[in-house]
C-alpha cells in the first residue's frame, strides 16, 4: 500500500493501457484511479474540474506528453495519476497525440502546491532523457521512483540500494542572470523564464534575479561567489551592480533575452572561459565609467539611464494622479479652482482649515475629496525630483540619489519642469560619478558616499541650475507648454497620431514609456492641452490588448490555443491600460502584429484630439471614467482604434505570409 502522504504511488499508475479514444475518457480513468486510492472524495467532481481546465487551453505538450491538471474541493491531498497509453490520445499538442499522461490534482486553494507540482514536472519533461526513462520503465515501482525524484528531489529513495560514492563530477558552469524592464511587469519575467528554459536545455546551472514591480529577492553572496559569469538583460540600471564585481558579463536589453535566450546562455558560457571577456568593474562608479561593461554602448547605456528614472517615477505618477482623480470624484472639479481673493486652491484651503469636527459647507464628502486631492498633489509633486534622482542613481548608484533629488527640486523651483529634471539628473549623476573617482586617503573613504559626494555633487548641480541653466530650461518648458496650447485643427490631430504610434510601437518598451512620461510629466488639471495629451496616450495604450482580444474572438482559427487564452485575459488588461497584455502576440509575430497595433493606436490618438477629449488621471483605463472629459467620444475613439487594429491584424495573418523566425526576431529586438 502506498504511503498516503506520497504525491504518487504505484496504485496511481497505469502502464500500457487502453484508456479510450479521447481525453475525456483518459481523465475519467485516472480520476477513478485517484478515487479508488482514497485521494479524492468525488470522482466526478475531479473529472469535471480537470475537463474545465482543458476547456481553457489544451494541456498537450510536444513529444507525446499531456499534463491535465486542476484544483478541486474533492481532492484530499495533492496527487499525481499517471497513464502510459496504448493507443495514444489527442490532448491538443501541436505535434500529435500523447502516450504519457499525468493528471495533477491539488486541493482547492492549494495554489502553491499545485503550481509546484506542475512546474516541477514541466521542467523535467523538457529533458529528453527523463521522457525516455518514462517510456522505458518496466514497472509501476520504477516509474514512481522516477517521478517522485523529480517532484520531491529532497526525499531519500526507498527500496533501492544506495550507489557507491563516485568521483565528483565536473562542476557545471554556473551563471547568474538579472532581468529588469522599466515597469517590471512583463518583459522582466518573460526574459527570466526564457533564460531558465535555455539553461535547462544547455545543462547550465542558472540563477535568475528578477528586479520587477513586485520587488526582488537578491541572489545570495555564495551564489555570486560561485558564479562563472553573469547576464544583465535589462532596460534599466541593475540594482547593486557592484555585487558582481570582477565577473565576466554579457549585457543586453531585456528583449534580447526573450528572443535569443540560447545565444545569450552560450555567450555567457564562452565568457566564463575567456580571460579577455568583459567584466563587471570593481565598484558601481567604475562599472559605469567609460564604455559600459559587457559590450553595452553609450546609446544603450543612455537609454537605460533615462528609463531607470522613468521607471521609478511612474509609481509617484500613478499614486498621485489617481488620488487627484478620486478627489474630483468626491468633491467635484471645482475643488481645483482658486476662490476669488485667495492664493491657494479650494482643496488646499479646506484640507488645512477644516477638520472632521469642522466640516466645510459641502460636508464630509467635500472634505474627503479635498484631502485626497491634496494628497495626490503632494505625491505628484515628487514626479520631477524622482525622475532626476533615479537618473542620477542609474549613473552613480546610491551616492547619486541625494544630488539627483536636489536637482529635480531645483528644476521644479526654477520652472524647468520635466526637461529640467532630465538635465539636472544627468548633471548630478555624472558629477557624483566624477567625485567618486577621486583618490582620497583610506581614513577619508568612509565619508565619501554619505557626506562628501552628496554634498559636492548637490552643490555643483545646484549652482549650475541656478546660475546658468535655470532660466533657459524654464524658457524651453514654457515655450513647449505654449506651443501645445496653441495647437489646433490638423496640428493637434497630428500630435495625437504621433503619440498613438509611439504607445503601440513597443508595448511598454522605451518608446512607449517616452510617450507616457511626456504625458504625465506635463499633466496639470489647469492645462487643457496636457489633459488632451494624457487622454490620447492612455486611450492609444489600451488599443493593443483590446484589439488582440477582439481578433482572437472574431477569428480564433488564426491563433494558437495559448494565444486564444491570452486573448481572453487581454480584455481586462486592455480595459486597465496595461499595454503589455499584447506582448505575447507581438513576440510570436512582430512583423504582422506591431504594425497593426500602430495603425489602431494612430486612429485612436487622432480621434481623441479631434473630439477634444480630456483626462485628469494618468492611469486606470476605463475604470477612471469619472476623470474623463467627453467620455462618449473617448469610448468611440477607443472602439474605432480597437476595430482598426483587430481587422488589420486579422487581414495580415490571413493574407500575408509570415517571415522567417530570424527576421521576426530581429524585428522584435529592434522594437
Amino acid at each position: 500500500m502506498t504511503n498516503p502522504a506520497a504525491i504518487i504511488g504505484t496504485d496511481l499508475v497505469l502502464l500500457d493501457v487502453d484508456a479510450g479514444t479521447d481525453k475525456e475518457s483518459v481523465i475519467d480513468r485516472l480520476a477513478g484511479r485517484l478515487a479508488d486510492a482514497g485521494r479524492v472524495s468525488d470522482r466526478d467532481a475531479l473529472k469535471a474540474a480537470a475537463l474545465a481546465r482543458e476547456a481553457q487551453s489544451a494541456t498537450g505538450l510536444p513529444g507525446g506528453i499531456a499534463i491535465p491538471h486542476c484544483r478541486s474541493a474533492a481532492v484530499r491531498t495533492p496527487s499525481i495519476g499517471f497513464a502510459r497509453l496504448a493507443p495514444k490520445v489527442d490532448f491538443g499538442a501541436p505535434d500529435g497525440p500523447a502516450d504519457l499522461v499525468f493528471l495533477i490534482a491539488a486541493p482547492d486553494g492549494a495554489g502553491s502546491e499545485h503550481m509546484k507540482l506542475l512546474s516541477s514536472l514541466a521542467r523535467a519533461l523538457v529533458r529528453p532523457e527523463f521522457v525516455a526513462s518514462l517510456r522505458a520503465a518496466k514497472s509501476a515501482e520504477e516509474l514512481v521512483g522516477l517521478v517522485d525524484g523529480v517532484v520531491n528531489p529532497d526525499a531519500k529513495p526507498t527500496g533501492a540500494p544506495v550507489p557507491a560514492p563516485k568521483a565528483a563530477a565536473a562542476k557545471a558552469t554556473s551563471i547568474i542572470a538579472i532581468t529588469a524592464c522599466p515597469t517590471g511587469i512583463a518583459h522582466t519575467y518573460m526574459a527570466a523564464d526564457a533564460l531558465k528554459l535555455a539553461a535547462e536545455r544547455a545543462g547550465i546551472d542558472l540563477t535568475v534575479e528578477t528586479q520587477g514591480s513586485s520587488g526582488s529577492t537578491p541572489v545570495g553572496a555564495d551564489a555570486i561567489a560561485n558564479a562563472d559569469a553573469v547576464i544583465f538583460a535589462t532596460d534599466v540600471g541593475v540594482k547593486d551592480r557592484q555585487r558582481f564585481a570582477g565577473k565576466p558579463v554579457i549585457a543586453s536589453g531585456v528583449k534580447r533575452a526573450i528572443n535569443e535566450p540560447d545565444t545569450m546562455i552560450a555567450e555567457a558560457v564562452a565568457a566564463a572561459d575567456n580571460p579577455n571577456a568583459a567584466r563587471v568593474e570593481g565598484s558601481a562608479a567604475a562599472a559605469d565609467a567609460g564604455t559600459p561593461a559587457g559590450g553595452v554602448g553609450w546609446g544603450t547605456r543612455t537609454r537605460q539611464i533615462l528609463l531607470t528614472g522613468v521607471s521609478y517615477m511612474i509609481p509617484f505618477v500613478a499614486a498621485g494622479g489617481l488620488l487627484i482623480a478620486l478627489g474630483f470624484l468626491f468633491a467635484g472639479y471645482d475643488i481645483a479652482n482658486t476662490p476669488e481673493g485667495k492664493s491657494d486652491s479650494l482643496a488646499h484651503i479646506i484640507a488645512t482649515t477644516n477638520s472632521l469636527t469642522n466640516l466645510p459647507a459641502g460636508g464630509f464628502t467635500q472634505y474627503l475629496g479635498a484631502v485626497l486631492f491634496t494628497l495626490g498633489g503632494l505625491a505628484f509633486g515628487f514626479l520631477v525630483p524622482a525622475l532626476a534622482g533615479y537618473i542620477s542613481f542609474a549613473i552613480a548608484d546610491r551616492p547619486g540619489i541625494a544630488p539627483g533629488f536636489t536637482a529635480g527640486a531645483v528644476a521644479v523651483f526654477v520652472g524647468g519642469g520635466f526637461i529640467g529634471g532630465i538635465v539636472g539628473g544627468l548633471i548630478a549623476g555624472f558629477a557624483a560619478l566624477w567625485i567618486s573617482g577621486w583618490k582620497v586617503p583610506q581614513w577619508f573613504r568612509g565619508l565619501m558616499p554619505v557626506v562628501i559626494i552628496p554634498l559636492l555633487a548637490s552643490l555643483i548641480v545646484g549652482l549650475l541650475m541656478f546660475f546658468l541653466l535655470g532660466r533657459p530650461l524654464a524658457a524651453v518648458t514654457s515655450g513647449l507648454t505654449n506651443w501645445l496650447n496653441s495647437l489646433t485643427g490638423a496640428s493637434v490631430i497630428l500630435l495625437g497620431v504621433i503619440l498613438g504610434l509611439m504607445m503601440c510601437f513597443d508595448l511598454g518598451g522605451p518608446v512607449n514609456k517616452a510617450a507616457y512620461a511626456f504625458a504625465t510629466a506635463g499633466l496639470s488639471v489647469t492645462d487643457v492641452a496636457s489633459l488632451r495629451i494624457m487622454a490620447a496616450v492612455m486611450a492609444a495604450g489600451m488599443v493593443p490588448p483590446l484589439a488582440m482580444a477582439l481578433a482572437t474572438t472574431i477569428r480564433p482559427g488564426l491563433f494558437s490555443e495559448p494565444e486564444r487564452e491570452n486573448g481572453r485575459a487581454a480584455w481586462l488588461l486592455g480595459a486597465s491600460f496595461i499595454s503589455e497584455g499584447a506582448i505575447p502576440f507581438a513576440a510570436a509575430d512582430p512583423l504582422r502584429v506591431i504594425p497593426s497595433m500602430m495603425a489602431g493606436g494612430a486612429v485612436t490618438g487622432a480621434l481623441i484630439m479631434a473630439f477634444d477629449v480630456t483626462l485628469k488621471a494618468p492611469h486606470g483605463g476605463i475604470f477612471v471614467f469619472f476623470a474623463i472629459g467627453n467620455l462618449l467620444w473617448f469610448l468611440v475613439a477607443l472602439a474605432a482604434g480597437t476595430v482598426v487594429a483587430a481587422v488589420t491584424v486579422i487581414a495580415a495573418k490571413q493574407f500575408i505570409s509570415p517571415k522567417s523566425e530570424e527576421q521576426a526576431n530581429a524585428a522584435l529586438a529592434a522594437a
